[in-house]
């Protein structure tokens, strides 16, 4: 991913890039329509020992993110930055502390998830509040067989007691649908994190227009849902989610305001 202009002031040039990254998944699932108005988050691990974490300026919409937008904080959401910069301009520091409850947890317990997102979409949402959870119906649906998390709504995520029991509900997934809420995914890369959520989204999308049409589904044999679920898991699926990453940039590469800014 090349970067349009040089670090900012401050910044080192991994931490630039790591900004730059964030940045665009944030205006990729605004172009995707997966956005909550100013709602929802997404986060990135800062790489170094301090567990410094970065995540969006409470009221920036995500299609008008840029990499100077993002705010650093610390494990427990407090902003890391002198207390006099923080006075000057508050409401460039200012981040929704429920948010991070849930991205927290995450990051904390999983350093080799670097990238968080959540989502609030009607289908993900509507697939969280079905019972039976997102049924294998589909090949978007059949990459998360066996290896999909879930975790029982508590409320408004502001207990950081909730952090331990979304983690242990987690495991070693990727991906998990928070019953009642909305949608959970993450990977190693920007581009890993956003062909999860991609095609947690879309599994979640089929399976609303499937049952909606009221007629009655076909569902896969046992024996053709694993092998499926291994055939998205094969060595070099990280490389394709880095093929898809660097079409899907071109897709915001024209927009007013350059999100590596």
């Amino acid at each position: 991913m090349s970067n349009a202009t040089a670090p900012s002031a401050g910044y080192s040039s991994e931490e630039w890039t790591t900004r730059c990254e964030l940045a665009a998944l944030y205006r990729l699932v605004a172009h995707f329509r997966m956005t909550d108005l100013i709602d929802t988050h997404i986060t990135a691990r800062v790489a170094g020992p301090a567990h410094h974490f970065l995540i969006n300026r409470y009221g920036v919409l995500f299609h008008e993110m840029r990499a100077s937008d993002l705010v650093k904080i610390d494990s427990d959401g407090r902003v890391v930055e002198p207390a006099n910069t923080i006075a000057a301009d508050p409401k460039r520091f200012r981040v929704n502390a429920a948010g991070f409850t849930i991205h927290s947890a995450v990051h904390m317990a999983r350093p080799d998830m670097r990238f968080v997102i959540h989502t609030h979409t009607s289908a993900g949402s509507a697939v969280s509040a079905q019972k039976q959870g997102l049924l294998p119906i589909s090949q978007h649906a059949l990459k998360f067989y066996g290896a999909l998390a879930y975790h029982d709504y508590e409320g408004i995520a502001l207990d950081l007691g909730e952090r331990e029991r979304l983690v242990a509900d987690l495991g070693p997934h990727n991906a998990m649908i928070l019953r009642n809420h909305g949608l959970l995914a993450g990977g190693t890369s920007a581009a890993t994190a956003f062909q999860e959520i991609y095609f947690l989204e879309r599994a979640c999308q089929i399976q609303i227009d499937a049952l909606a049409g009221n007629a009655e589904l076909t569902l896969p044999p046992e024996h053709v849902r694993k092998l499926t679920a291994s055939q998205f898991a094969r060595d070099d699926e990280a490389g394709i989610a880095e093929l898809a990453w660097e079409a899907a940039l071109r897709l915001i590469d024209n927009t007013v305001s350059d999100y590596r800014s």
